[in-house]
């Protein structure tokens, strides 16, 4: 009798460990899921902007161009009979860029280092299933 029980708990023992390994594959699959989705979701919003966004750098790079030279004219005219004229029209353009390109920068820089590049909604679920667990281990013992 004594083998039978032992023979029943060693069956319900491997059993047990088998529904564990078939839980945790699961449970990883599902994470696995969620974070390809989330990139899947990031790529699709990629596919459509980064076009948008070279043709708007195009044509805001050809108006920026053309600003710029009307401008240099306009301080080269101020300058009329000097003959740096030109000189100082181009080097108080190119100051004036050169400050107002140092500002967009030092905001991109905040922005991005505000923001995370990781997907939050996976991170924040595998959080919550790291504190889970540990609370069940903890109540397990």
């Amino acid at each position: 009798m004594n083998e039978t029980r032992n023979a029943t708990a060693e069956r319900a023992l491997g059993t047990i460990i088998s529904d564990i390994r078939d839980e945790f594959k699961e449970f990883l699959n599902t994470r696995m899921e969620m974070l390809k989705s989330e990139f899947h979701e990031t790529a699709s919003a990629a596919r459509t902007a980064v076009p948008l966004a070279l043709v708007a750098l195009g044509l805001l790079g050809t108006g920026m161009l053309l600003f710029t030279a009307a401008v240099v004219v306009l301080i080269a005219a101020a300058f009329a009979g000097n003959p740096y004229a030109w000189f100082f029209a181009f080097a108080i353009v190119g100051f004036i860029w050169m400050a107002l390109g140092a500002g967009a920068a030092f905001f991109a820089y905040n922005a991005f280092r505000s923001k995370s590049m990781f997907p939050k909604r996976t991170v924040e679920v595998l959080q919550a299933d790291k504190v889970w667990l540990q609370s069940e281990a903890r109540s397990a013992l």
